[in-house]
């Protein structure tokens, strides 16, 4: 499923494939955790469902403590 969403870090819209289908989508829209409503979701697709945010906008923002 296509997925567009505006980041809450940068308001950049973005849009991302991610093998989620319709049912699971609407699970997590009407209140289910999304880790249980798309358990095969990777952590940062779900991150980048709810918030927008990518993995590179997460990197800049919060850097590893061995990068600073």
């Amino acid at each position: 499923m296509l997925i567009k969403r505006k980041s809450e870090l940068t308001g950049k819209t973005h849009e991302k494939e991610i093998d989620v289908n319709q049912q699971q989508f609407l699970n997590w829209a009407s209140g289910i955790h999304i880790q249980n409503a798309m358990p095969n979701v990777s952590a940062e697709d779900r991150e980048f469902i709810m918030t927008g945010i990518t993995p590179e906008e997460w990197d800049g923002a919060f850097p590893a403590e061995d990068e600073e």
